[in-house]
């Protein structure tokens, strides 16, 4: 059987490189996209020196135009969409640009909707279909200062239950992953924005903040969310649709 294809969005840094290289290892092909192509290709050039199997694609999820660009670039099909790509902004709503409150759901929620809806019909076609959205511990509760993060996340659960309906009809499903904090660059550039915005030193938005939530009080790790990535691509997860996948320490069960 052939192996998998899996296009990654944001792989350049963070979640989306770290789960591209632990699946590059399991055997299956990883296509790293991102905005930044130098980046991109720099990760998939370590997955292939280190023996896997990849390639890098430019991808700008909120252009259409980039969208065709990327997947008539690929070298294969996509079998398998994680939906990583994403940003963060804090501020209060006040003082937030809706500009930049705008962007953060067009590359977020909006993004997810278009590259999806562009990879569907060859999914249809091959008759199988894994779409695997990274979304959030934001995705089912809200902090301050995120407000078009928590909204983009929250639109994410919603939307992926609807198209979990819409190709119930078929082999394809799409799930949802919500970790807690993943100790990534955006975690840590929200750490020194929390830190400033709160009037806190940054240990404290770590142990106060971010860990004190969860009752493991840990970070989520990279293998976790791959190891998920891989279950929910597999034929033991077939059933398995519109479902939200809480990564999250116990948050949520308190």
């Amino acid at each position: 059987m052939q192996t998998h294809s899996i296009l990654i969005t944001g792989a350049a840094s963070g979640i989306g490189a770290g789960v591209a290289s632990l699946l590059a290892e399991s055997g299956r092909h990883v296509i790293i996209s991102d905005l930044n192509l130098d980046a991109a290709q720099a990760v998939a050039a370590k997955i292939v020196a280190d023996g896997g199997s990849a390639e890098a694609v430019q991808l700008d999820v909120s252009s259409e135009a980039s969208i065709t660009a990327a997947l008539a670039a690929i070298s294969r099909p996509v079998d398998v969409l994680v939906n990583n790509a994403g940003l963060q902004h804090v501020s209060p709503l006040e003082d937030f640009p809706m500009e930049k409150w705008d962007f953060l759901i067009q590359v977020m929620l909006v993004g997810v909707a278009r590259l999806t809806r562009a990879l569907l019909p060859g999914m249809r076609q091959r008759g199988f279909g894994r779409i695997i959205n990274i979304g959030s511990i934001h995705a089912l509760v809200a902090s301050p200062y995120k407000s078009a993060y928590v909204a983009a996340k929250h639109g994410l659960v919603g939307f992926s239950k609807v198209i979990a309906l819409e190709t119930a009809d078929s082999d394809i499903t799409i799930n949802t992953i919500c970790p807690s904090y993943v100790k990534t660059p955006l975690v840590d550039k929200q750490i020194a924005d929390q830190a400033r915005t709160r009037g806190i030193p940054e240990a404290e938005v770590v142990s106060q903040i971010m860990l004190k939530p969860m009752p493991k009080g840990v970070f989520i790790e990279m293998d976790e969310l791959a190891g998920i990535t891989a279950f929910l691509s597999s034929p033991a997860a077939r059933n398995i649709t519109g479902q939200t996948i809480v990564v999250d320490g116990g948050w949520t069960v308190q």
